[in-house]
This record gives C-alpha cells, sequence and structure tokens, in this order.
C-alpha cells in the first residue's frame, strides 16, 4: 500500500484540508494524521469574488497552488514525515464555477507546480473527465464512502450526507451499489446569511438558527425548485440556489431567516429519501454541517432512521473529505474508475485526474 496525501479546500472556504491514509486505491488500509490551515480573511474574499467566473483569474491560480504547497510542507514538519516517505499527493484544488450541463467545472490550483515544488508526484483534475463524458463531476467521494464503509463492515443500506457549503448524499446498498447526488444547499446560504447581517463567517453550533422560527410558507416553496424535481445522479453550483433562496428570507429577522435557510437544508435532505432505491437503516453525518445543533436535532426528528455523526461510527467528520482524494489520487493512478453510473450519471465507469511527475 502506498501513503497518500490527499488536500481539500471546499465551498465554504474554511481553509485547506490534509489528511494521510495507506490505500492501494482498492482498500483502505490505515487513516493517519489530518490537519486544517485556515485562510485568512483576505483571500477567502478573493476567492469568493472569483465564484462563477469561468476565467481572468488572474494570479489567484498561483496563489491557491502555494497555499496548498504550504500546506503540504507544514503537514509533513508537524506529522514528522519526509518528503520521501510520501507516494503521491491528490490535490482537489479550489472549485470556482461548476457547470456540467454546459460541459465545464473549473477548479483553481496547479497540479504541475506542487509536483516540482514539493517533489512528489500529484494527481490533480479529477473531475473534467466525467463532466467531459457527460457526467455531473460530482460529487466523488462515494466510492471512499463504501471504501470506510466496507472496512468496518457496516451493514446496509447506509446512506452518508456530508454537509459542507453544498450537502450531497451516498447511498450504499446491501450489496455495495452505488447512489449519489447533491442534496441542495449545505451550509452555504446560512455562512453567507449569518455574514451579511453579522459580520460573523458562520452560525456556530447554528446557535442563531435555534434562537429564530422557520418560516414554513418559505420552507414549501424552496423545496418546489425545479431541482429537487430533477431525478438523480445530479450536482449543485454552490450559488445555484442562493438567489432563490434570498429572495424567499429576504425580509425575515437575523435569526428567523437562519432558521429557515437550516430549514431548506433539512427539507433537501428529507426530499432526497425519495431517490433511494430503499431507505437506509442508518444516516452518518460528515463535514462542518454535523457541528450545527439545529440541523442535527432537526434530523433525528425527520428521518426515518439512526442518525449517526461521523465520530460515532469512528471517522474523523471533518477528515473525510480530504482523505478522499486521496483515495481517489491513487485509483487514478492504478487507472481504476473514481466515477459511476451511479454517482455522476456517467454512462460507465471511468477513471479521471492528470498525474503530474514530481521529476
Amino acid at each position: 500500500m502506498k501513503l497518500v496525501l490527499g488536500l481539500m479546500s471546499g465551498t465554504s472556504l474554511d481553509g485547506i484540508d490534509v489528511a494521510l491514509i495507506k490505500t492501494d486505491g482498492d482498500k483502505v488500509g490505515e487513516l493517519l494524521g489530518f490537519q486544517t490551515y485556515p485562510y485568512d480573511e483576505d483571500f477567502r474574499e478573493n476567492v469568493q469574488a472569483s465564484f462563477g467566473r469561468k476565467d481572468n483569474f488572474g494570479d489567484l491560480e498561483e496563489q491557491v497552488t502555494q497555499r496548498h504547497i504550504q500546506a503540504v510542507e507544514r503537514f509533513l514538519q508537524g506529522e514528522g514525515f519526509a518528503r520521501s516517505d510520501i507516494d503521491l499527493i491528490g490535490f482537489h484544488g479550489q472549485t470556482v464555477f461548476h457547470d456540467p450541463a454546459a460541459g465545464l467545472t473549473v477548479q483553481l490550483g496547479n497540479g504541475a507546480d506542487m509536483a516540482r515544488a514539493v517533489g512528489i508526484d500529484v494527481v490533480n483534475d479529477l473531475r473534467s473527465a466525467d463532466v467531459r463524458a457527460g457526467g455531473q463531476g460530482a460529487p466523488l467521494v462515494p466510492v471512499f464512502h463504501r471504501a470506510l464503509v466496507q472496512q468496518q463492515d457496516l451493514k446496509g443500506p447506509i446512506a452518508i450526507l456530508n454537509l459542507g457549503g453544498v450537502g450531497n448524499v451516498t447511498w450504499i446498498g446491501c450489496d455495495g451499489e452505488l447512489l449519489a447526488f447533491d442534496t441542495g444547499p449545505g451550509n452555504a446560504l446560512i455562512d453567507d446569511w449569518v455574514k451579511r447581517h453579522t459580520g460573523q463567517p458562520y452560525d456556530e453550533d447554528g446557535i442563531i438558527a435555534a434562537r429564530g422560527d422557520i418560516h414554513d410558507d418559505c420552507v414549501n416553496t424552496f423545496i418546489r425548485h425545479p431541482y429537487f424535481q430533477k431525478p438523480a445522479p445530479k450536482s449543485l453550483d454552490r450559488d445555484e440556489l442562493k438567489s432563490f433562496a434570498f429572495d424567499l428570507v429576504d425580509d425575515l429577522s437575523v435569526e428567523d431567516g437562519a432558521a429557515t435557510l437550516a430549514a431548506f437544508s433539512v427539507a433537501s435532505v428529507i426530499k432526497a429519501q425519495d431517490e433511494f432505491p430503499d431507505w437506509p437503516n442508518c444516516w452518518i453525518v460528515c463535514g462542518g454541517g454535523r457541528l450545527n445543533k439545529s440541523l442535527m436535532s432537526a434530523f433525528r426528528a425527520y428521518l426515518y432512521a439512526d442518525v449517526r455523526t461521523a465520530e460515532q461510527v469512528g471517522w474523523n467528520g471533518d477528515a473525510i473529505e480530504a482523505q478522499a482524494f486521496a483515495y481517489l489520487a491513487a485509483r487514478s493512478a492504478e487507472g481504476l474508475a473514481i466515477t459511476f453510473p451511479g454517482t455522476t450519471g456517467v454512462a460507465k465507469p471511468i477513471s479521471g485526474g492528470a498525474l503530474h511527475k514530481a521529476r
């Protein structure tokens, strides 16, 4: 098995997650170190200002790459590894544009520059091949979810819900069948609402939402958006539903708006169950949304199954996406499939990613 580093920076723009795993691209061996290196506020705002653009990024891609290079170096030093110990890096980059219907997905980050700088082979551009083949290019993590479930011999059907900026779910059947798609908004709308009204980057522990009242008429209108009527698999850009959602809550107080936007996320997940071949016996919630007490209370009230956080099944809920991109890089290097008809809608299982040799 290889030692592989995974790098992930999501649309919530918390920073760069770095995880180290041992894998052969099929089975997951050990899940080793994990660290997060936060973005400074100025850089976060620069990246957010680029969302929705297809090109003309100036030196932003170089800045993204350099920050990821620094994160790799800090991680190796902090965890006591030499560069020569690491076989491969999976470099997701920073998504700024995602429109699979137009055949385009953009992740900023130069894999060749990283490979030269750190002296380790790098796999990046893990979404483009799927989009070129007619897939959604997202979500990519489901095959890793399945590997984690198999590692712990968890019994299906199981739903793994990741709540980052956008929510996505992986349904894993009793025989390892995969179905995955973006459920709807995760934390992004709540974060943007709270920042607009309070200056805080997010609603810590869901406290603001917990003080508000949910406006059911807004929720009912939101869940009738055409996205929720589309069959899975399907995917969303971070801001695709933002103007629609904010128009619905614009006249509400800060607290009621946060509560209602949180209810949008919950209603999206409840609606997602309609796509499952069988209802899961367990939901496992990962990502930053698992820390939002308002969201978790609602999931436990309205999902007809056991609802656990990643930590309750022995996982690190912050590390899973970074671990997944390490695993996907290993699969890519071996020519193994990373996307499937049931995860992105691609016609047949395909591999993806671009390998950049260090030398």
